[in-house]
């Protein structure tokens, strides 16, 4: 389903925008090249598919209530975010219309309270459903095997999207770096190496006509980060529907975003940006997750986000359990 919304979306439009540093690196490894770990990721087509959310959810954020333990997936393939605590809804549905091909299952996320629960916040928050990659692979992934994550998204209707300008939905990725603090003790100091750990992703963002003052809707993907820290524009939404999405990261310590609409593998057509996210050098991958985000009005849901057939791939197995794509 098409909306109407400015039409400045074009990919080469927006990379004259877009911070740039690509050419600095090696080359961009489009998401999903290479091995698929089986041992992670879903798929959704079990009937039996469930999520046990042992609330009251974590708002560890807010109040420092982490509210154990924690919820999961019966699958052992998802947990809730410990920091922030997991979405309202979390179960399987029906695939949603031109869907991938013979899929029955998907994923619904949704949230009334992104805050505490029962207590709304008028302010905007943000919920965190997690897939449990470093622990079935036995730790984090490092860069120089190449990992890479792929998801599909369905966007419902922009008429169904909470009528709010912000960000509404996010998939993200948990990444390592080496970071190095100084250390003072009396009148010595010393530098010492820390394991410093980040999350870039890719939003998609509203700027609701009903608070721009704007005739249209207008929606659009925003990249985390730049070196700066800062978040910057990428593509523009300009079709509802399912949209595949992918980051990976390459042994230069580079991160590499891409995303097109509907449900075809990402080719290096749909690349987006590369970048050093804070100015950090990536060097371990450990997992991915889903944002779900509203005003914690207490009135108002977020939209209905579903999602499918997330993965994980890698260019060298190592040892871990994988299957050829």
């Amino acid at each position: 389903m098409r909306f109407t919304i400015s039409k400045v979306g074009a990919i080469a439009v927006l990379a004259t925008m877009m911070p740039t540093v690509w050419a600095q690196s090696s080359r961009p490894v489009v998401p999903g090249t290479g091995i698929e770990l089986n041992n992670v990721g879903d798929d959704f087509e079990d009937p039996n598919w469930q999520y046990i959310p042992n609330n009251p959810k974590s708002t560890e954020d807010i109040n420092e209530q982490q509210n154990n333990p924690i919820g999961k997936s019966t699958n052992g393939r998802w947990f809730e975010g410990i920091m922030r605590g997991h979405p309202d809804i979390v179960k399987r549905v029906a695939t949603p219309p031109d869907g991938l091909p013979g899929s029955q299952g998907a994923l619904l996320m949704q949230s009334l309270y992104t805050g505490i629960p029962n207590r709304p916040s008028f302010k905007m928050h943000q919920e965190d459903f997690i897939a449990n990659v470093q622990y079935r692979t036995g730790g984090p992934i490092a860069v120089s095997q190449t990992p890479s994550a792929t998801t599909r998204v369905y966007l419902p209707p922009i008429a169904e999207w909470e009528k709010r300008s912000g960000p509404q939905f996010a998939f993200r990725a948990a990444v390592e770096t080496t970071k190095q603090t100084q250390k003072k003790a009396f009148l010595l100091s010393s530098t010492e190496d820390e394991n410093e750990v980040y999350w870039p992703g890719m939003f998609i963002v509203l700027e609701s006509k009903h608070q721009s003052g704007q005739p249209n809707d207008y929606a659009h993907i925003r990249v985390r980060a730049a070196r700066n820290g800062g978040d910057f524009k990428g593509p523009d939404i300009l079709v509802t529907g399912w949209w595949t999405m992918g980051m990976s990261f390459t042994p230069d310590g580079m991160i590499h975003y891409y995303a097109r609409p509907g449900i075809e593998d990402l080719t290096a057509d749909d690349y987006i940006t590369s970048q050093y996210p804070y100015g950090y050098k990536c060097e371990r991958f450990r997992t991915f997750f889903y944002n779900v985000v509203n005003g914690d009005n207490g009135k108002t849901w977020t939209s209905s986000w579903i999602v499918d057939d997330p993965k994980v791939f890698v260019l060298q197995s190592g040892t871990r359990t994988a299957s050829r794509r």
